[in-house]
């Protein structure tokens, strides 16, 4: 076999290593997690989700203005790092954070085809300087982490000056739960969410954490940990919801505690 022979032939098994893990990952999210009936059409929708976000990129610069070129990006909650190959392409600086090792594991795989930066770590405990960012992307993710408070800190701590962070996550008084895709009530109990989805068929082992319904009084702080949470008080000078309305300040509040619509908030 030729040189040129065996680049190509070592090239074709990470993709399709690539491919078979993805199949893998989200059939067990959507089929043995979440118990989706038509697991196999969503499964093939994340197969494809490198193109699924090149088509979401022109909304993306339309919030975000020049923080997307001009970069660098932290992807939030990087997932299998769809957003990171699309960004990339387009000529995008990207880094993706995940904390799921298989999500990484992943990832890395990508690296290996299509290169790329990824790191695992904890959305409450990001591992780069303060203003390391232009843009800071979170898609679908804040309504996963452990502490939304300190996961909204560390955002707005590593986006620089004049930056920009892009918030995407479900409405907390929608009637429909997007990750089972079932008919929701709105903050229902935990005890009560575990009974009506074994009534409905589905595993009872919830995707994300609901929502809280009131504020959580604020702990002591050290001084850093003050200036953060006041610094993220302050993100929302030019938020925007899905059609480009300005949202006010309790709207802001809703995106970034509460889950809500899409927003842009600059620093």
């Amino acid at each position: 076999m030729s040189s040129d022979g065996a680049v190509k032939y070592a090239d074709v098994i990470p993709e399709h290593e690539l491919a078979e893990r993805l199949r893998h990952y989200y059939t067990r999210y959507y089929r043995d997690t979440l118990g989706i009936p038509d697991w196999a059409a969503h499964v093939a929708h994340r197969e494809a989700e490198d193109r699924h976000e090149r088509a979401r990129l022109p909304r993306l610069r339309a919030l975000v203005g020049d923080a997307l070129a001009r970069g660098p990006v932290l992807n939030l909650g990087c997932g299998t790092g769809g957003f990171n190959v699309a960004a990339e392409e387009a000529g995008a600086r990207v880094v993706g954070v995940d904390a799921d090792p298989d999500a990484i594991a992943i990832c890395e795989l990508k690296r290996r085809v299509r290169g790329g930066r990824y790191v695992r770590a904890a959305a409450e405990a990001l591992p780069f300087r303060d203003g390391a960012f232009a843009l800071v992307h979170c898609f679908s993710v804040i309504e996963h982490v452990e502490s939304v408070e300190r996961a909204v800190g560390e955002m707005v701590r590593v986006t620089r000056p004049g930056g920009a962070l892009y918030v995407h996550t479900p409405n907390a008084w929608s009637l429909f739960e997007g990750h089972y895709k079932i008919f929701w009530i709105p903050f229902l109990p935990a005890p009560l969410a575990r009974v009506y989805l074994r009534v409905r068929g589905r595993p009872s082992a919830a995707p994300h954490r609901p929502p809280a319904r009131r504020r959580v009084p604020p702990r002591r702080r050290d001084g850093a940990r003050a200036r953060r949470r006041r610094s993220a008080a302050r993100v929302g000078g030019a938020t925007a919801d899905a059609g480009g309305r300005l949202l006010s300040p309790h709207a802001r509040h809703a995106v970034h505690r509460a889950g809500g619509p899409q927003g842009v908030s600059r620093r």
